[in-house]
């Protein structure tokens, strides 16, 4: 028989702390990638607007304390561990404590809500590799499944999403448009995996939940040679397009993403609002699920499914998604994408 599970592996991309970690960050985030210093040093200045400070690791620790709390009243004792792709604290050093702690077998959550190569794949490349670092009786690792359809994440999406519509005047609340974004990637990256066709179940869970107004997926944080070809439409193209079809106001909702992170407040809060207001469209931007209740449930019923045999829940028709991933899962682009330094975070990840 199999060992029983005895730790709980959260992953994530990882942010600078502060001005002094920018360019270090970047340099793992690019490395062995062709992007011009200068190119990079362009992208550290984004970060000065935020002091240097990425949200995203704060963030982590929130989500973190409020599965600690539910964990604990739940009677569910496994300690948690947290390491990142890019920076502190980093997957190798999170392995490397599990390992001294004598883990010998942990579920990982990776905060990405859908198959990818980037949001996936990369991530259980990167654990293979933390653990192949750590050497013998590194711990086993074993990634809980994508969780884009499960109650947990739709329901809080959609309650954020009616929060949204509300700020909107009630004789203009119906013909409102909502923008469903998410991370744009490589079609050829696309192609090899079901990242779009979750995003559209998502999108159309949430808008049923929510009152089924006129919505669409769109993208946002391109990065990448201009000659390849990446989901589209990209988020500011799209309010333009809205403007000239006669839409007042707009819902901007970053589904697929699970925090306010750097793509969010830079993208969209700076970058897209800034084109709302320039062609006078309303614009408003609705919330992650970040640490809600009912998300951070989820996860502890996505540890419960493997540890003690809960049954698996999903919204629609898609069914739950697998434990174990195939060999040919989320395979990479065929073609290197040759990323620019655009804004960090959206550099190797959705």
């Amino acid at each position: 028989m199999s060992e029983p599970y005895d730790a709980l592996l959260l992953v994530s991309f990882g942010g600078p702390e502060g001005a002094g970690d920018v360019l270090p960050f970047l340099e793992n985030v690019l490395r062995g990638r062709n992007v011009p210093r200068e190119r990079m040093q362009q992208v550290a200045r984004q970060y000065e607007q935020f002091g240097g400070v990425s949200p995203i690791n704060s963030q982590n620790r929130r989500l973190i304390a409020a599965l600690r709390a539910e964990l604990d009243s739940h009677h569910v004792t496994l300690p948690i561990y947290w390491g990142n792709r890019n920076w502190h604290p980093f997957l190798a050093s999170a392995i490397g404590d599990m390992k001294r702690d004598r883990i010998r077998r942990a579920l990982a959550f990776v905060t990405s809500a859908y198959s990818s190569y980037s949001g996936c794949r990369q991530y259980r490349e990167d654990i293979e590799r933390a653990r192949g670092g750590v050497g013998e009786d590194a711990p086993s690792v074993e990634k809980l499944r994508a969780f884009y359809n499960h109650p947990g994440f739709v329901e809080p999406n959609a309650e954020n999403l009616k929060s949204a519509l509300s700020q909107i005047p009630t004789e203009r609340r119906a013909a409102a448009r909502v923008a469903f974004t998410a991370h744009s990637i490589p079609a050829a990256m696309a192609a090899g995996c079901e990242y779009e066709a979750q995003l559209r179940e998502t999108c159309r869970l949430v808008a049923e939940r929510a009152g089924g107004n006129s919505w669409q997926l769109v993208f946002q944080s391109r990065s990448g040679a201009p000659t390849r070809p990446w989901l589209e439409p990209d988020i500011r193209d799209h309010l333009r397009a809205l403007k000239a079809e006669g839409a007042t106001d707009t819902v901007v909702h970053p589904v697929g993403f699970i925090s306010d992170h750097m793509e969010v407040v830079f993208d969209l809060d700076a970058q897209a609002r800034a084109v709302a207001e320039e062609i006078g469209l309303n614009m408003i931007r609705a919330a992650t699920v970040g640490a809600h209740p009912a998300f951070v449930s989820m996860i502890r019923e996505l540890i419960l499914e493997r540890t003690e045999g809960l049954p698996r829940r999903f919204l629609g028709a898609r069914g739950a998604s697998h434990d174990v991933c195939p060999a040919d899962c989320c395979l990479p682009a065929t073609q290197p994408t040759q990323p620019t330094a655009a804004n960090a975070e959206r550099v190797s990840r959705p």
